[in-house]
């Protein structure tokens, strides 16, 4: 048996971090990996997607070239062997260089197998025993591939597939209308390749505002991605080459057929297997682990970070549930994961980027609202850069004047953003933001004229 200060199960992006911490602590560290350094934002995430997503967006530059008096001789192809080579590269890059830093690092051992427990303070790796006081479970999560009529007999894409895709699909299904699945569509349409998005609510992005998902179904129609929404009841067949997916409730059938198919249908935790029930660690019904605002579990001693414990799916929620840990633990501080403010991107282009509610929650939790939207037309820099998609919105309280929410759809809405959620951060008012002085033109510009044009929603 190896004695360990700390046993942290999987080096993503809670997990990595945390062992440094610990390591800077003069405490030893077992770091436990089964797969890959990085965890899915490094491998099959945010990295290789984004890295795709670039590739896309400068073909799409150059097929417009012609609109901003820029001649461009010839056709505009894409090589998907080099495109997915870069991808490749980049996020292999990011990697090397995560893994060579944790094993420079004095008191961390970076081992490699699948971590089971056998107690709540006992890890067995391979015939091995590790113990630890404190264990830190950082597994994350992989597709939900559901049970749907005729797909086991399909051979179908997951978003780890696409990013090491090297061909271009004939015409991609993408079963999901939500942000992996969207992301996937525009890039894959600019590439070249026909997309259908079938979605079974009644509309894409459904967390989101109907303005917003009104917004983004709008430019991904005009790149020539065909929408299917309200495809409830699918199910799916291949004929040769061909793969059918049809929707056939209430006796109106509709059909999407093409060479390939996504799955984009969300994300499930990596939690079976790992024998939770020996350390009697509670998971909720989804197979989440359920944590307080600390962190911990159920068993004292034990920890869940990152997209393992459904408080979040993104490397920033996982980051920010490592600093909360690290700073209750070291740093005497009471952190709480119940104070963290909403913030993420759809890296559509435009991309959308939200901060704290959307209207429609805001309402849910009870809140009196004041609104303001302007669409993306109406800002300076928008229309200098040809890309006028999209709109801008802010949601307040009635009685405080605090900002709730925003949302930017439009160019660089993913980096403006922040200016709306660190108010937000901050405990601002709308008046706060209304009589701050932007630079012009950006698009953040317009964010005090909303502020000022707030008015009861409805």
């Amino acid at each position: 048996m190896k004695t360990f200060d700390a046993i942290i199960i999987g080096a993503g992006q809670a997990g990595a971090p945390l062992a440094a911490r610990f390591a800077a602590e003069g405490q030893t560290v077992a770091l436990i990996e089964r797969h890959l350094v990085g965890g899915t934002c490094v491998n099959t995430g945010c990295t290789p997607t984004k890295t795709m997503v670039a590739s896309a967006r400068a073909a799409h530059v150059a097929r417009r070239a012609a609109d901003f008096g820029v001649d461009i001789a010839g056709a505009i192809t894409v090589d998907m062997k080099r495109v997915q080579a870069r991808t490749a590269d980049v996020a292999g890059a990011s990697r090397k260089g995560l893994e060579g830093w944790l094993e420079g690092l004095d008191k961390v051992s970076l081992l490699r197998g699948h971590a089971r427990f056998e107690g709540p303070d006992r890890i067995a790796l391979g015939d091995e025993i590790l113990t630890a006081g404190k264990i830190f479970i950082n597994v994350g999560g992989r597709p939900t591939v559901p049970d749907i009529e005729g797909l086991a007999d399909i051979a179908y894409l997951t978003n780890s597939d696409m990013v090491g895709l090297d061909r271009l699909p004939e015409h991609l299904l993408v079963l999901g209308g939500s942000y992996i699945g969207l992301e996937f569509a525009q890039m894959l349409a600019r590439f070249g390749a026909k997309v259908t998005v079938v979605e079974r609510g009644e509309r894409l992005i459904g967390r989101e505002d109907p303005e917003v998902s009104d917004a983004v179904r709008g430019f991904l129609e005009d790149e020539g991605v065909t929408v299917m929404t309200g495809a409830e009841c699918i199910r799916l067949s291949r004929d040769g080459g061909q793969i059918t997916m049809h929707a056939d409730c209430g006796g109106d059938t509709r059909t999407a057929t093409g060479s390939d198919l996504l799955v984009a249908l969300g994300r499930r935790p990596n939690t079976d297997n790992l024998g939770l029930e020996k350390a009697g660690v509670t998971v909720d019904k989804r197979g989440y682990i359920t944590v307080g605002s600390g962190l911990e579990t159920s068993v004292p001693g034990i920890f869940a970070l990152g997209d393992c414990n459904g408080r979040g799916a993104f490397t920033h929620t996982a980051y920010n549930d490592y600093e909360i840990v690290a700073a209750n633990l070291f740093d005497g501080e009471s952190r709480s994961v119940d104070d963290r403010i909403a913030g993420y991107a759809l890296y559509t282009d435009p991309p959308l980027g939200r901060a704290g509610m959307s209207e429609a929650q805001a309402v849910k939790a009870g809140h009196r609202v004041l609104v303001s939207s302007r669409p993306m037309s109406n800002v300076a820099r928008a229309k200098e850069k040809g890309e006028t998609a999209g709109l801008m919105k802010l949601v307040a309280d009635a009685d405080t004047g605090k900002l709730l929410g925003g949302a930017i759809l439009g160019p660089g809405g993913d980096e403006a953003i922040h200016a709306v959620l660190n108010l937000i951060n901050m405990g601002a008012t709308a008046k706060d933001l209304q009589w701050a002085v932007p630079i012009h033109p950006t698009v953040s510009e317009l964010l005090p004229t909303l502020a000022g044009g707030l008015s009861p929603a409805g």
